[in-house]
């Protein structure tokens, strides 16, 4: 069973998903096809792809089933943009004599597959379809399984970056080891997004919401400095900004308090 996805990072969801679709004798391996890019992602999100696959191995080494889940790089070595039915066409030719190939994948995709590249093709393999919380039930083909009491998965990729960018734990949504590799790499850190976000401004100088986000990881790093300077930007754009205004103002008493602790001791 070939699981695609960008794995961006690789987290617990994923890996029970794959058990699942294991215990049930629903194929014999799944492979996770980790995808080098995506039209439906942002490239600056993608982590660079060969740390995406080693998240990926160290994932499925620490799964309850190491030999019969493993990821796969094989859309590294295909052309680009990389297109599912291409992987399939190219897997077909190289092993279809050997092994037959089903696909997993979200309800949301299956949603929005009239969208991919040749998917009537697509859809002559089976198919099988996991729930995810708030997306609404699409069709289904005679060839699409649903698989309804598949684990559902509480969080998603985005919620984990997004909390790594904070600099907040996540260690209870990711696998054994993948935690300690992201902070290894530094993965989706608060210093990586501020460098995303201030190539961003450089660009649009005036995007407030940009200028409060930095200015919040400034704040939550402790550089008061370039907080300050964020949110006071801000507000020459938009004085009665009220987020921008309350931290400006949290900043400043921090500052006069760390003067007066310093001077008077």
């Amino acid at each position: 069973m070939l699981y695609f996805g960008s794995f961006n990072p690789i987290h617990k969801g994923h890996i029970a998903l794959a058990e699942f679709v294991i215990e049930r004798k629903l194929c014999d391996e799944v492979v996770l096809i980790v995808s080098p890019q995506s039209p439906y992602k942002q490239q600056e999100e993608l982590a660079p792809e060969l740390d995406r696959f080693e998240m990926a191995e160290i994932a499925c080494a620490a799964s309850r089933y190491p030999e019969r889940i493993k990821p796969s790089a094989v859309e590294f070595l295909l052309p680009r943009p990389s297109y599912t039915i291409d992987t399939l066409r190219y897997l077909e030719e190289v092993a279809g004599g050997q092994m037959r190939f089903s696909i997993l994948m979200g309800e949301d995709q299956l949603a929005r597959l009239d969208g991919w590249k040749e998917y009537e093709r697509i859809l002559e393999y089976p198919i099988y379809v996991y729930p995810r919380r708030g997306v609404a039930t699409a069709e289904c083909g005679k060839r699409v399984t649903r698989l309804d009491d598949a684990p559902l998965q509480d969080f998603a990729a985005t919620e984990i970056r997004e909390r790594l960018s904070r600099g907040e734990d996540v260690g209870e949504m990711l696998p054994g080891g993948v935690i300690d590799y992201i902070r290894k790499k530094g993965l989706w850190s608060p210093a990586r997004r501020i460098e995303a976000l201030s190539e961003r401004i450089t660009a649009e100088p005036r995007n407030v919401e940009l200028l409060v986000e930095r200015g919040k990881l400034h704040y939550r790093m402790g550089a008061w400095g370039p907080a300050l300077n964020d949110f006071n930007a801000v507000l020459r754009l938009d004085a009665g900004h009220v987020e921008a205004g309350q931290y400006a103002r949290m900043v400043q008493e921090i500052l006069e308090f760390r003067y007066k602790d310093i001077y008077n001791p």
